[in-house]
């Protein structure tokens, strides 16, 4: 090799090797908030709150890695044919459905609650409108959160869109229960412990075949789950597979049910932030029947740090902001954006917002957690989201995206 060529590859390495270099100031001052945080949580609220505050952080930093990515599983499935982002969920809720049930039949003698709610016209509508704000948002709830605590600001942008929706879906949501559904349906309650975690198993199984057979017909080839392990120092510094992040995900998510009596959640926060705000401002949003359930008027006349969903939230995004230092990879905290995109993450942070609120959660709460509690609901939402999310990606390029998978 020439003097020349061996100084380019010495660049080029030195180059990748910068490119991965931890960056300090950010992983430094985010570990010390973790710390700070937990301690006074802790001392404030009780130490489960600082607890699952820490398990939020581990969320976020998992979501960042992998690129856990719902909107744009939906969108590869729908776009390319390709399915293994939502083969990637099934198994994730499959080993969610492991560590729920002994919790939910009482086995280890604490009190839990999953998500199982009715299943009607609002769930689906709400789904739908949902599915085409995470296409336009170019982001869930959940990547809105890790996109902004991994450097995007434009996930700022879908979050304010987010907090509107989710006080206006808050204002409507008394109308939206009374609208025709045939109550909530739990396959546990309906076909017993084992018959219930069986039947959930073969939609799942349905759905993972499903990809396959589209996969394979829309490509000529599969894409598969399994990884190469590439040593212990990428659990810190990412990226992480897929496979990695579902299992990071749902083992979070059955440790969060344990330790806070509920599935995890998301955009309930929003909708607190969204009518604190509101109060603020002297709109009465305790006249509306959302805000008069015992749970949710408690939370609204208590301290945000008091709120579970609203603490993991902040926790998820900081864990991202952790992931971010780890990768040594650029911030963009401040960018140019311009104003067809500015306006398409409002409407998809509204649309999301106003769908989580009447279909009783998003991506998280209402898919995830839904499918995680046995709930039919979950699958309702998953198909409606997906019907959303046809005419979602028809959109993007009106808001000046370009159509790949950032999320």
């Amino acid at each position: 090799m020439s003097a020349s060529g061996a100084n380019a590859v010495q660049l080029d390495s030195a180059l990748k090797v910068k490119k991965t270099t931890m960056n300090r100031p950010i992983t430094i001052v985010t570990l010390m908030l973790f710390i700070l945080g937990f301690f006074f949580l802790a001392d404030t609220v009780s130490y489960t709150q600082g607890t699952l505050y820490l398990i939020a952080g581990v969320l976020g930093l998992a979501l960042y890695h992998a690129h856990y990515g719902f909107t744009s599983s939906f969108r590869s499935f729908l776009l390319e044919g390709r399915g293994v982002g939502i083969r990637s969920q099934m198994i994730m809720f499959m080993l969610a459905n492991l560590l729920f049930l002994p919790q939910l039949v009482g086995l280890f003698g604490q009190q839990v609650t999953g998500y199982v709610s009715p299943v009607g016209l609002s769930v689906l509508i709400g789904a739908f409108i949902f599915g085409i704000g995470m296409q336009m948002g170019d982001g869930c709830a959940s990547g809105t959160l890790y996109h902004i605590g991994g450097g995007d600001s434009r996930g700022v942008i879908t979050l304010l869109g987010f907090v509107a929706g989710s006080v206006i879906g808050s204002a409507d949501f008394t109308w939206w229960m009374g609208t025709p559904n045939i109550g909530p349906v739990s396959f546990v309650n309906s076909f017993g412990a084992f018959g219930g975690l069986l039947f959930n198993v073969l939609l799942m199984a349905i759905v993972f075949a499903v990809t396959l057979y589209v996969e394979k017909r829309r490509t000529g080839s599969i894409q598969s789950l399994r990884f190469e392990w590439k040593g212990w120092k990428t659990l810190l510094t990412g990226p992480w597979p897929l496979m990695i992040g579902g299992i990071v995900l749902a083992l979070g998510n059955g440790i969060v049910l344990y330790l806070s009596g509920k599935p995890w959640g998301v955009t309930s926060a929003f909708a607190l932030w969204g009518a604190k705000v509101s109060q603020a401002l002297g709109i009465q949003v305790t006249d509306w029947g959302f805000w008069q359930t015992p749970a949710n008027a408690a939370a609204l006349n208590n301290s945000i740090i008091q709120d579970v969903t609203s603490v993991m939230d902040i926790g998820v995004m900081l864990g991202a902001l952790l992931a971010l230092g780890l990768s040594g990879k650029a911030a963009r905290f401040i960018r140019r954006v311009p104003l067809r995109m500015v306006v398409g993450l409002l409407i998809g942070g509204i649309m999301m917002g106003y769908g989580a609120r009447i279909s009783f959660g998003c991506n998280i709460g209402a898919y995830f957690g839904g499918i995680a509690s046995f709930s039919l609901h979950g699958w309702a939402w998953m198909v409606a989201a997906m019907l959303g999310s046809i005419i979602g990606v028809k959109l993007r390029p009106i808001c000046a995206f370009d159509g790949g998978n950032k999320e």
